[in-house]
């Protein structure tokens, strides 16, 4: 099989991270790096045969459209990604549709992280061919035990008894941090993490109003912050649930995270999740949330079937097996050309 070269590109790598998008970029390129037949490059000026891009800014509209090569969009972003997330995004979400959907037909290939992105694209007509190509993480990187589980507990602070709840994601109303708070403050004996923080600042939605919750959370919780991967993934290890309230998700690569972990999984019932992790996590109404994180904390039977559930997760989606469906995406580029 013949060498290919693959160039990689995310505006993220130079501007802001702390999101989901630039751990899949992260992923893919490492990844790559691992098949003998890709040379990869990461932001590069270096001819390549195959152009794979993952963000939709300026930096990344010049390589696709000028550089050579065939292009392959990741579409990690809908119109919808922007309500909840960036100001005043109800303004500008009509011309965000349209850029979008020129944006995505000027690549020779879309890559849909989701069915339900695949639908919404077809839907915004999206002409170009769609391929169903899922976010993929590396599961080793996540393998931990319980003495590791004991020594990050300590070096936090935590009670090695204390039942600890996790989330990760940006500080922003659709993630639904308000509702995390809330079962905070009924659960005042369990121990809350919230993993993430505002990179985009005063461009993210509600800036003021979501860096106030930051500042007056109940005392049992942690706002982390925007940190790097590597310390993201030390506080997975620490926990015993991953609980995510959001709203609206065009996959959900933390999910992945908390499944290579370990960790039983808490959602609430979004169309996205169903078609993408059904039967692997636990759902159910808000008003339960409460009484569900008691019921993990509590009922070691119903803990261990959905924390053995996850690891269906970690498996289908583990990049080392998957990357092998996207290096064939580019060869079959590469034969149209020829």
């Amino acid at each position: 099989m013949q060498k290919i070269r693959v160039n990689i590109i995310s505006e993220s790598e130079f501007t802001v991270q702390g999101h989901g998008v630039h751990t899949a970029f992260e992923e893919t390129y490492n990844s790559l790096r691992r098949k003998k037949n890709i040379i990869v490059y990461k932001n590069s000026s270096k001819p390549a045969d195959i152009v794979h891009i993952h963000t939709v800014g300026p930096y990344s509209l010049k390589k696709l459209l000028f550089y050579r090569g065939k292009k392959v969009v990741s579409a990690h972003l809908v119109p919808d990604s922007f309500v909840g997330s960036l100001a005043a995004a109800r303004y500008w979400y009509p011309l965000a549709k349209i850029y979008l959907r020129w944006f995505y037909n000027r690549a020779d290939a879309v890559l849909a992280v989701s069915q339900e992105v695949v639908d919404l694209l077809k839907a915004q007509r999206v002409k170009k061919p769609i391929y169903l190509v899922p976010n993929t993480i590396d599961i080793s990187q996540y393998s931990h035990t319980t003495k590791d589980k004991y020594k990050i507990r300590k070096k936090l602070g935590f009670d090695n008894n204390k039942f600890v709840i996790i989330a990760n994601g940006q500080v922003q109303p659709r993630k639904r941090v308000d509702v995390f708070l809330d079962c905070a403050k009924k659960l005042p004996n369990y121990q809350f993490i919230w993993v993430g923080g505002i990179p985009f600042k005063e461009f993210a939605s509600h800036y003021m109003e979501m860096s106030k919750i930051i500042k007056n959370h109940p005392d049992n919780v942690i706002f982390t912050g925007v940190v790097e991967h590597k310390k993201a993934i030390s506080y997975y290890f620490a926990a015993d649930l991953f609980f995510l309230p959001s709203i609206h998700e065009t996959f959900g690569i933390v999910i992945l995270e908390a499944a290579a972990a370990g960790l039983p999984i808490l959602l609430r019932n979004l169309h996205q999740y169903k078609k993408t992790f059904d039967g692997w996590y636990y759902t159910t109404g808000e008003n339960n949330f409460v009484q569900t994180i008691k019921k993990f904390a509590l009922d070691k039977k119903f803990y261990s079937y959905w924390q053995n559930q996850t690891k269906f997760i970690a498996k289908t989606y583990d990049s080392r097996t998957n990357v092998n469906e996207l290096i064939k995406i580019y060869y079959s580029l590469m034969e149209q050309e020829s």
